[in-house]
């Protein structure tokens, strides 16, 4: 008997619901273990419980950025792989800020297409880490 593949599991944390839930929802139709969060303190307290493969963030969040977030998901879990998503301007000053860090992301403008989400998504579950 062919072994299965495990789903890729991923995270999506906004802190607008709808879009939270629907990219979610999106990934979950499209064969990947998907949870979403609108707080990125939830995501954490997941995290900790089992890891993800990937973590989808927006950048502006109350509370936390998405970049702190990620930040800290991968000191929990080096393996993990960062998409952060925004609509903001505010975002290339965080992104600065975090580069000067030693922390390099890639950011998705929002909104995005789901075909293009998707296909962004895969690349990036499928990337071998460096």
């Amino acid at each position: 008997m062919a072994q299965t593949k495990e789903k890729s599991r991923i995270f999506v944390v906004d802190d607008e619901l709808i879009i939270a839930s629907t990219l979610a929802t999106i990934l979950r139709m499209n064969g990947f273990d998907a949870l979403s969060f609108t707080h990125p303190q939830e995501a954490l307290r997941a995290a900790r419980e089992k890891a993800p493969d990937l973590l989808i963030s927006d950048v502006i969040m109350p509370g936390m950025s998405g970049i702190d977030l990620a930040i800290l998901m991968l000191k929990l879990w080096p393996a993990c792989k960062v998409l952060l998503f925004s609509g903001q301007a505010a975002t290339a000053n965080l992104l600065d800020a975090a580069r000067e860090r030693g922390h390099q992301f890639e950011v998705l403008a929002k909104p995005i297409h789901p075909a293009e989400f998707l296909l962004k998504i895969k690349a990036v579950s499928e990337a071998v880490p460096a």
